[in-house]
């Protein structure tokens, strides 16, 4: 069979199984093999009766001594053996197998694996009902068969042993799997043939088998996925013409003069990182990664002063319009006294307006333009753009890149801004392509935000303390999980928060309501009542995660806090904290348990977002995280970047190596075009 072929093609796949089988991912052969194994079970260790307690798994192995069968209730039927080995007793059921009376009978040995607990109505006896695979042996002297059994995530219509079955039968049709590493570094790395790690992967004979399986495979996704970011890369280094800044000139000087505060460490070595990049002939590529408030506008605002007085013009993307007109004022102001001209294509002008800025920005009139990601769409005319600098929610990827290459004889710099502090080992997958900076220290004189966890209980006594803060004179934020009231769910929404405290102990207050559902306008005008300080109390969901810097606002309560993610948690917390006034982040945990009250414990004990992420990868998972970050390159079905750093950073090593080896460059250029063609896309077309 060929990879692609459906899996319907195998016995025992009828139309039902197919449908099954397709709401799990698996369409083609290749789907089947790659559908891995979750855990595996030794069946080298076989437990003793009398070493059984209620509740553990095991592989038990004994003689039956009798067997019942009856039925249940709804006609289901139950066949009972009960079986000994010598130290004691166990009872085994199976339900709805009839067929199986036949076979399972007095002197046969059973071989077994699965989860122990107390029988029914049976006084305190251990029984054996979940069974996830046995084996009947002749006769009592039989040996038991001994390796590891692969688990699959199963259901209820496709079982571990239909999963096993069809696995085997696929490898008996001897499907084609071609070599996707070449050989020169499967010699150099130690790597078994893609044929073995697929087969033992499935049906390992030895833990040492299965381990080297599962490196194999798992570097060949780590592998793939990084000669696919450096070609990336080197495409941009060798085929794009950048363009060479000269060194820091009058202009950049004069900011540095003028600025009301010294760079961190952290932000003088991104900047000199920056300064360098933009001082080469190709073209900048650059992810500077900052926590919330770590100062990581005051690069952008040098880098675009940089390209200006080189002779370029710089363009900003901002994330949502009223972020924009915020850049426009902080810039406008702060580049006063440098000649620099700063225009803003927003949304709310005229249609005159806009055509009077698109001519502007055509005839060089404007230096440097803020706005939406509309500063890159059809009807903008750049005369020589120098610099883009945009957000990572608005990643300038390979259809943005290629926008700008049709307008421009150079390729501009491009600088990366992200507030996600992202952990290391993702940072070499997700970001791969591009070149990063981390400022991991805030400015000195930053108040950190004070956090605590509090029960529903402590509702009433919270708000009285938001309350007193805004007679203070600051301004609040309340974030909840949903929108509006739902059937499946009895979380309190933002709109009946809002009817609730509008209308109870803020009663007087402007309050305001924000969420996704609101027109764009509608959504504007609330932001904007906030960030003027009209309105004092602001009810929202998580639109407001990416949002406006307002310093007057000093406290934020989440509700249900259990219900979001670590990285969601802090960037919400970055909402406060921003001007001279001490903060404070209350998170109203509705029934926490679990990995959420450890999530809610960790935002109490750091406001570091560098150690939050790393704590997050390992509460949720490398895979949600890896998914949610991986900008549309395939899910990792067996790579575990949290596990497997050794791994990636091996597969990094590689994919550096073969990028200098042509023969091995062209190999793999054929396998990125047939896996990843439509992720990579345009980059591939060498």
């Amino acid at each position: 069979m060929e990879l692609l072929d459906g899996v319907g093609n195998l016995s025992g796949v009828g139309s039902k199984r197919e449908a099954a089988l397709e709401r799990l991912g698996i369409v083609t052969l290749f789907d089947l093999l790659t559908y891995y194994p979750r855990s595996y079970i030794d069946q080298s260790t076989v437990t003793p009766f009398s070493a059984l307690t209620a509740g553990m798994e095991a592989t038990v192995s004994g003689v039956v001594m009798n067997v019942r069968e009856h039925k249940a209730i709804r006609g289901m039927h139950v066949l009972t053996a009960y079986l000994s080995d010598g130290t004691g007793y166990l009872s085994m059921v199976w339900f709805n197998q009839p067929f199986l009376a036949k076979s399972i009978v007095s002197g046969r040995r059973v071989f077994a694996t699965g989860k122990v607990d107390y029988a029914r109505g049976g006084k305190g006896a251990l029984s054996m009902a979940q069974i996830m695979a046995f084996s009947l042996l002749e006769d009592a002297s039989d040996s038991s068969p001994k390796g590891l059994l692969p688990i699959y995530a199963a259901t209820a219509s496709l079982s571990q042993k239909f999963f096993r079955s069809l696995i085997a039968q696929a490898f008996r049709k001897k499907p084609v799997l071609p070599e996707v590493i070449p050989e020169s570094v499967r010699e150099r790395y130690g790597l078994l043939g893609r044929d073995e790690a697929f087969f033992s992967i499935h049906f390992p004979k030895t833990k040492d088998t299965l381990s080297a399986a599962r490196m194999r495979l798992a570097f060949e996704e780590l592998y793939l996925i990084q000669c696919g970011l450096l070609l990336v890369r080197k495409q941009a280094r060798e085929k794009e013409q950048g363009i060479r800044h000269l060194m820091n000139g009058r202009i950049v000087k004069k900011i540095f003069e003028t600025l009301p505060f010294s760079l961190t460490k952290g932000q003088e070595q991104a900047w000199k990182e920056i300064s360098a990049d933009m001082e080469k002939s190709t073209p900048m590529r650059r992810l500077v990664q900052g926590d919330v408030g770590s100062g990581k506008t005051v690069l952008a605002l040098l880098a675009l002063a940089k390209t200006v007085e080189n002779g370029y013009q710089g363009a900003l993307l901002a994330p949502t319009e009223i972020l924009a007109r915020q850049h426009y004022e902080t810039f406008s102001r702060l580049f006063a006294d440098t000649g620099i001209k700063v225009g803003l294509l927003s949304g709310k002008l005229s249609a005159k307006q806009h055509e009077e800025i698109l001519s502007a920005i055509a005839a060089n009139e404007l230096d440097i333009v803020i706005g939406t990601h509309a500063l890159i769409q059809d009807k903008v005319h750049y005369h020589e753009l120098g610099l883009v600098v945009t957000d990572e929610q608005h990643r300038f990827g390979i259809a943005q890149r290629a926008e700008l290459k049709k307008r421009s004889a150079k390729t501009p710099d491009v600088l990366v801004m992200t507030a996600t502090p992202i952990p290391r080992t993702m940072t070499l997958t997700v970001y791969g392509d591009l070149d990063v900076s981390r400022i991991e220290e805030l400015p000195p004189g930053r108040r950190p935000v004070r956090t605590f966890v509090r029960t529903n209980e402590r509702r009433g006594l919270i708000y009285d303390f938001v309350k007193k803060e805004i007679a203070n004179g600051r301004q609040a934020y309340v974030v909840c999980p949903l929108i509006e009231e739902s059937e499946d769910s009895d979380l309190p929404s933002a709109e009946t928060v809002y009817k609730e405290l509008s209308n109870g102990i803020f009663r007087g207050i402007s309050c305001g309501l924000v969420h996704g559902k609101l027109k764009a306008k509608e959504k504007e005008a609330a932001m904007r009542s906030f960030y003027e300080g009209k309105t004092k109390l602001l009810i929202a969901t998580t639109v407001i995660e990416v949002g406006v810097d307002v310093p007057n606002a000093s406290v934020i309560v989440v509700e249900n806090a259990e219900r979001f993610g670590l990285a969601q948690l802090h960037q919400l917390r970055g909402r406060i904290g921003r001007g001279q006034f001490q903060s404070y982040c209350i998170l109203l945990a509705g029934g926490e348990a679990g990995a959420a009250s450890e999530r809610l414990r960790a935002m109490e004990k750091t406001t570091n977002g560098f150690v939050l992420a790393e704590e997050d990868l390992r509460l949720r998972g490398p895979g949600q995280f890896f998914g949610s970050m991986q900008h549309g390159l395939g899910d990792l079905k067996i790579a575990n970047v949290l596990r497997d750093t050794e791994i990636l950073l091996r597969a990094r090593r590689a994919a550096m190596e073969t990028m200098e080896e042509a023969q091995d460059m062209r190999y793999v250029l054929e396998i990125l075009r047939l896996n990843y063609s439509n992720r990579f896309g345009k980059i591939l077309d060498a």
